[in-house]
């Protein structure tokens, strides 16, 4: 009987590989072009072995960690662009560039048609059509 690809990439020293692509920085196509197999088929892969899902994200862990230690060193040495980066990304809610208010054109129509009626009532109030 036939073994599979995968039988290869769940021994040890193919997960090594796996992981050590993935702290080299690869991305899942690269990976799977490395292995020989389409990128959809490494995904499925990823969901039955749980040995090759694990190995790729150690690797990318690895990695992770690194950029974000470098980024923190930076941002913390003053470059701006670093600490800027940082900040709207861990508080976005404090750091955004723009606050979305979340209004709709239905909204905008209401906002509107609102402002013209304050505005004509004012109209009104200061002819003296509007009398307490």
């Amino acid at each position: 009987m036939a073994k599979g690809k995968y039988h290869k990439w769940l021994e040890a020293d193919g997960l090594l590989m796996l992981q050590g692509w993935a702290r080299d920085g690869l991305t899942d196509e690269q990976i799977a072009h490395n292995i020989g197999i389409n990128v959809a088929t490494l995904y499925d892969w990823k969901k039955l072995y749980p040995k090759i899902s694990e190995a790729l994200k150690r690797g990318k862990e690895v990695v992770d960690y690194a950029v974000e230690n470098a980024l923190l060193k930076k941002a913390l040495g003053g470059d701006v662009t670093a600490m800027i980066f940082w900040l709207k990304n861990r508080k976005p809610y404090k750091w955004r560039d723009r606050f979305n208010l979340g209004l709709t054109e239905a909204k905008d129509d209401i906002a509107d048609e609102l402002e013209r009626y304050f505005e004509q009532g004012q109209r009104e109030t200061d002819s003296g059509i509007l009398q307490e």
